[in-house]
């Protein structure tokens, strides 16, 4: 659950081959879940809506927000359909530098899988599906310098502008699920209006909003952690357990101190505006 009541649905990735990792929910569990929602009433918030009951701290009776970390280019057979055809929509958070290409960002638990490239973000964006930013290149946040975190926040947010619009740049999901007031502070300072982790739900915060994510072990016709019963809870904290678990990939990337390139970029197209800009004031 969130800080609004309404249910915020973390997926990473839908069907596609087996992994030794939990972030793979199977298709039909997906198809499932999606249908079994539909049944009961359920109907999802576009992320604008959302947004604003998050900002307002009102309540939507049945409404809930599907989420997609990642942007995997499986979600376009496995499961954004499936949500189209219920009468769902969805946010797909992209890393940006990864659009179109393989997750080598990550450790290879299932072998290498692609990320949607652009002209299928576009398709879906114009279907009626969000897009936010995932950063650039899928660091843990809290570990870099705050000239780090804007650089990764900002570069992603100008690519998902440029591409798709406005409406693109106001949202970002923090890799691993992690944030601190710090990080929180500078995703405002590159332009986000609302940010979302995967926590317990906390202090009313448009830049912390908590998420429920969806693991290999959810099978069932309902996602286990939407109730409010014991099992509900059970399910809650073992998914924020397993959540955690996500650590090794940051440490990895610690480790071996790749940045996945894109920085030079970044800087730059910065120079670039910069110049232009003192030109034209001259």
């Amino acid at each position: 659950m969130t800080t609004t009541g309404l249910p915020v649905l973390c997926y990473h990735r839908v069907g596609g081959p087996f992994e030794l990792g939990v972030t793979r929910v199977g298709a039909r569990a997906f198809g499932r879940q999606v249908r079994a929602l539909a049944a009961a009433g359920w109907r999802t918030a576009r992320l604008q809506e959302y947004t604003e009951l998050a900002k307002t701290g009102a309540t939507a009776p049945n409404t809930l927000l599907f989420t997609f970390d990642d942007a995997y280019a499986s979600l376009e057979r496995e499961a954004l359909p499936t949500l189209r055809d219920a009468g769902f929509s969805a946010t797909l958070f992209v890393i940006t530098d990864f659009v179109g290409r393989e997750n080598t960002w990550d450790l290879p638990y299932g072998g290498r899988q692609r990320h949607l490239g652009w002209p299928a973000l576009e398709r879906w964006w114009t279907a009626g599906f969000d897009v936010g930013s995932h950063t650039a290149t899928h660091p843990r946040l809290d570990w870099l310098t705050d000239e780090a975190v804007l650089e990764e926040l900002a570069r992603s947010r100008e690519m998902l502008v440029e591409r798709l619009g406005p409406a693109a740049g106001l949202s970002v999901a923090y890799p691993f699920g992690r944030s601190t007031a710090r990080v929180r502070a500078l995703a405002r300072r590159a332009g986000y209006t609302v940010g979302f982790g995967i926590a317990p739900p906390g202090p009313p915060d448009p830049m912390s909003l908590a998420r429920l994510p969806m693991y290999s072990w959810e099978i069932g016709p309902m996602p286990f952690g939407m109730g409010n019963g014991p099992l509900a809870g059970v399910a809650q904290a073992l998914a924020l357990g397993a959540s955690r678990c996500a650590v090794g990939t940051a440490w990895m990337q610690r480790l071996t101190g790749r940045r996945y390139g894109g920085r030079e970029r970044f800087v730059a197209g910065q120079m670039k505006k910069r110049a232009t800009t003192g030109r034209s004031a001259g």
